[in-house]
């Protein structure tokens, strides 16, 4: 519903994270030390109240996200290229920070402004959407990384076609051009460089950029019902896999999947807010419903040559063994590698396959009674581990923590690399010839992400020797490690620190430069008079610790508490609201609140994410119950430290926080006075399959989860006010869920209150939209709290 990979390097003897995306926009300009920001609004260090009007909330960038995003090194590691947005804007170039000169220049401008959402296609409107993208102008790019060559050319995809773009001779070069009925989806380049991978007319090609050919690979694609190297809906937005095809390491085949929706009956979403009827007022989408058919997916190989297809011998959907085609990874010697779920997703096989025949081989075979959570650490090694036989790294739960393991090349276990109470989140980087491997991770507690290294020595007997911490400094650290496994950037943010940019060397964490720094402050932070919020642990019911963060009414405007009191709500699994992060200094909507004379409090039931396996499947089979009773205690902790009180308390979420402030309201009627409900999933059976399933079942296995799982279940005990907020053409969670509770309110004889855009999906994207919700949201907790 919501929530850095490797890659073999130079001689398959160094891997490491090369780039990312922090997946917020940026601003900066051209400076020849750090990079420095300039503000068009003024500190305002007088004692009068500042103005902090609605239109602040929706506001994008949010203050002090204006850092670099998407950094990456050049093949070389002398220069590190990044995404920025010199008017502080949504809309991003290419910049570049030169290591030698210590200078920023700009790289690369797009001519017409690059992407704006009006001119791109529909599949590239849906793609974005699942990625949660809200970014304008260049919003990606890839290093060419030619071996024969020693020019710097960078890929930049824009809506009229593919660029190649040479920082040594400023040439720029349109290599594929994009037609309004062909546009060309998800181009990525081969490892070589040499060539360029693409999706048109939902069929795979490639391009040879050498000599300017074009080869289609793929055949009999039958528009959206068959399609070849796309990843479908569920991959995209639950499995957080993106692609539908992958390079091999040597660049001369591609795997890819073919899927097959002809057996889901197609949704249909009618544009209700458009003036025309008929096909151009409708759209048709393969949605798989909780218990009902999944898209068929096959697994094929094929020379980039062209040629004949070779079909792995694995069918995925319809299987309920090998249900759902997770993950796929390259092992030297052109192995192919898939991870495969069983529907239940308690067992997940990783798979190895000759591409000359497609005869398959289980590699390894992860279980658990819970669920198994997909993860991007699978890690092939060299030959100059585990004994001269190769091998892989392996993220495993087992011990009811996500934690590294070494494996040799037939799938068997060596041994643990890592162990504790704390959880490893991504591999950042494998230095083979030296042993040593970085990974983030929480060994300093759940709500931080610090870059630390080990010994890739696995430990049968004993404890193992503790992470070496690198990075410096509480709160989120990012990181993307350089070539030569030398330095690393680190993009740092915490409750009380914007974001901020560094070079650091990778053999102690040292210092090497500044590459981004906010040195005055954030001047609309300053403005708006904003405070962090104080974080604060409670108990639930069985005495596990909580964690919640509270932002506090001004005493010397409101007076002492309690005070009127709103408690935003996600809830779900695989996302924490509470870190020691800079978002939450800037979570506008709360500011805004708090800024009113509301107290805001956030709190991290169980069931939700980082900090392990054991407290995040308190919730399996349960939707609707844990999660809200602790939500409720604290509700009651806040009561008895005489910061709320009882009967001015609402709540308000999106997406599963929808559905939990609706649910909540609806349990505790005598706590709980209002809720904001934004597209919320109000009945579980309504919902796609493999988010549902993970965590409730089947419903025909799980009857009584379902039904209690449901708010319409509930709606008899509804006391307080709700507001639903919906956009009628979601494709995510379907306007039907709320029109299932309206339903269940008119048959109870209970009033609500709606708020519908028609034009708008999963959330409001368009900047009216958003400022007129907010004033409603605004309005009714003014008129219900």
């Amino acid at each position: 519903m919501h929530p850095v990979g490797t890659k073999a390097g130079r001689k398959n003897t160094l891997k490491r994270s090369r780039s990312l995306s922090l997946d917020m926009p940026a601003t900066v300009t051209t400076d020849n030390s750090m990079v420095s920001q300039k503000f068009a609004v003024d500190d305002d260090d007088s004692g009068e109240i500042p103005l902090f009007s609605v239109e602040e909330i929706v506001q994008y960038p949010l203050p002090g996200y204006v850092a670099p995003t998407s950094l990456s090194f050049s093949p070389d590691d002398n220069l590190i290229t990044y995404l920025f947005s010199p008017d502080h804007s949504l809309s991003r170039k290419v910049f570049s920070f030169n290591l030698e000169t210590g200078k920023h220049e700009l790289v690369f401008s797009p001519v017409d402004g690059g992407l704006d959402e009006s001119n791109i296609s529909e599949e590239e409107k849906l793609r974005r959407e699942r990625a949660r993208e809200r970014g304008l102008g260049v919003t990606r790019y890839e290093w060419v990384k030619m071996l024969s060559s020693k020019k710097k050319i960078i890929m930049v995809p824009l809506p009229d076609g593919v660029y190649l773009y040479d920082l040594s001779s400023s040439k720029v070069d349109l290599k594929l051009q994009k037609t309004p009925s062909s546009p060309i989806i998800d181009p990525h380049l081969s490892p070589d460089g040499n060539m360029l991978a693409f999706i048109r007319g939902y069929e795979l090609h490639v391009f040879d950029i050498l000599y300017n050919k074009e080869k289609q690979l793929t055949f009999g694609a039958k528009g959206s019902i068959l399609t070849h190297g796309l990843a479908e809906y569920i991959a995209q937005e639950e499995m957080d896999r993106k692609n539908g095809y992958w390079w091999s390491a040597d660049s001369k085949f591609i795997a890819f999947t073919q899927v097959d929706s002809s057996e889901i009956p197609l949704y249909r979403i009618m544009h209700q807010g458009k003036s025309s009827v008929g096909p151009d007022a409708q759209e048709d989408h393969a949605y798989p419903f909780a218990g009902a058919s999944n898209v068929k997916v096959r697994l094929g190989v094929v020379s980039i040559a062209g040629g004949p297809i070779t079909w792995m011998d694995l069918h995925c959907g319809g299987n309920d063994d090998e249900e759902y085609l997770a993950r796929i990874n390259w092992m030297p010697g052109n192995i192919l590698i898939a991870q495969v779920l069983n529907r239940a997703q308690t067992r997940l096989k990783v798979l190895k396959f000759d591409i000359r025949t497609g005869q398959r081989k289980v590699l390894m075979v992860e279980e658990h009674d819970k669920w198994v959570n997909l993860h991007d650490c699978f890690t092939p090694l060299d030959k100059s581990v585990s004994g001269g036989s190769g091998g892989f790294l392996w993220a495993s739960e087992k011990t009811g923590f996500r934690h590294l393991y070494l494996h040799d090349v037939d799938g068997h276990c060596l041994g643990p690399i890592t162990e504790g109470d704390w959880m490893v989140e991504q591999i950042a980087g494998v230095n083979e010839a030296t042993g040593v491997l970085y990974f983030t991770g929480t060994v300093d507690g759940p709500l931080e992400s610090n870059l630390y290294s080990v010994k890739l020595v696995p430990n049968r007997s004993g404890p193992l020797q503790a992470p070496v911490r690198l990075t410096h400094g509480n709160g989120k650290h990012i990181v993307v490690l350089d070539h030569q496994m030398q330095r690393f950037i680190d993009i740092h943010d915490s409750l009380t620190s914007p974001p901020k940019v560094v070079l650091c060397s990778l053999r102690d964490g040292s210092l090497i430069t500044t590459l981004y720094d906010q040195p005055s402050g954030v001047p609309r932070f300053k403005r708006l008079k904003l405070e962090p919020p104080e974080i604060v642990q409670i108990k639930a019911d069985d005495g596990t610790v909580l964690y919640a963060s509270m932002y506090k009414p001004d005493e010397t405007r409101f007076g002492p508490p309690p005070y009127k009191t709103m408690i935003s709500v996600y809830g779900g699994p695989s996302v924490q609201l509470v870190s020691d992060s800079w978002i939450n200094a800037v979570d506008m909507r709360a500011q805004y609140l708090r800024s009113k004379g509301v107290l805001v409090w956030k709190l991290d039931n169980r069931g939700s994410a980082r900090r392990g396996l054991d407290f995040e499947a308190a919730v399996k089979h349960r939707f609707g119950r844990l999660d809200a009773e602790d939500q409720l205690a604290g509700a009651q902790w806040l009561i008895n430290k005489g910061l709320a009180k009882q009967g001015s308390i609402g709540l308000y979420g999106w997406s599963y926080g929808g559905y939990l402030s609706a649910m909540t309201l609806a349990r505790f009627p005598e706590v709980f006075t209002c809720a904001v409900a934004g597209a919320p999933v109000t009945s579980w059976d309504g919902y796609d399959s493999f988010y549902t399933e993970k965590y409730m079942g089947l419903p025909s296995e799980n009857l009584a989860g379902y039904e209690f799982g449901s708010v319409m279940h509930h709606v008899r005990n509804v006391k307080g006010k709700l507001l639903l907020v919906h956009g009628m053409i979601d494709e995510n969670v379907h306007f039907r869920h709320t029109a299932r509770l309206v339903n269940a309110f008119v048959s109870a004889g209970k009033p609500y209150e709606l708020l519908i855009f028609p034009d708008e999906r999963h959330m409001p994207r368009r900047l009216r939209d958003r400022i007129y919700m907010e004033e409603r949201i605004w309005e009714f907790i003014q008129r219900n709290l």
